[in-house]
């Protein structure tokens, strides 16, 4: 799944993970990860999340990630956000008061412009990758964030064999694998959502739930 695979969602207007609305389990759940009061927090695979908007309204500073131009642009566009545009070897920046979306690739981000997020947030971003991205966005983009930082998690669990991703199912024991090496790991809610997903429904899938797992990286860890 190359970077193309993205861009032509976006273009297609393929886009049904995008929700108009603040992530529920995220409103739930942000208070148990303890991130610090005007933390920066980093949205990796952002898309054009309303959720970052949330951020901001809790005091936040936000700096996401997104491949798609158009992703970006239709961000500030639907907010009537008027962003400082420039560019660095990230990418192309749009900066508007506490958010800033590089328009670039996720993996090109290193230790040091990630220095200053306290928390991650990830809704969409590791079930959208097939397992081979999943290991090396694990294992590579990671590292580099700092060290006591924390994250907030959301996966789906379904059977494989029923449905072709994205998105993809990442059951427990896959989180725990890929994470546990260098953050500490806590499910916080596993909740079967299959009444409330007609798409997946239509599909044939029998068993979907969501889970959300606590995430704090160790101070030990390497990276």
């Amino acid at each position: 799944m190359d970077p193309d695979f993205w861009r032509r969602r976006w273009q297609d207007n393929e886009i049904g993970f995008h929700q108009a609305e603040p992530t529920p389990l995220l409103q739930k759940h942000w208070p148990a990860i303890g991130a610090p009061a005007g933390g920066k927090v980093f949205v990796p695979l952002a898309g054009k999340s309303v959720d970052m908007l949330w951020f901001a309204a809790q005091g936040h500073r936000v700096l996401g990630v997104e491949l798609s131009p158009l992703a970006v642009a239709q961000f500030f566009d639907e907010h009537a956000l008027q962003p400082e545009i420039f560019e660095t070897r990230y990418g192309i920046h749009h900066r508007a008061g506490d958010i800033e979306l590089i328009c670039g690739d996720a993996f090109a981000l290193d230790a040091t412009i990630l220095a200053d997020c306290s928390a991650v947030f990830d809704r969409a971003a590791l079930i959208a990758l097939p397992p081979a991205l999943r290991e090396r966005y694990v294992a590579e983009l990671h590292p580099r964030l700092p060290a006591d930082c924390r994250g907030l998690l959301i996966t789906l669990e379904y059977p494989q064999h029923e449905k072709a991703g994205p998105p993809f199912p990442v059951v427990e024991a896959e989180v725990r694998e890929r994470y546990g090496p260098q953050w500490s790991v806590e499910l916080l809610e596993r909740r079967d959502i299959l009444a409330t997903q007609p798409r997946f429904v239509e599909d044939g899938v029998t068993a979907l739930d969501t889970c959300v797992y606590r995430l704090s990286r160790r101070r030990t860890a390497a990276g």
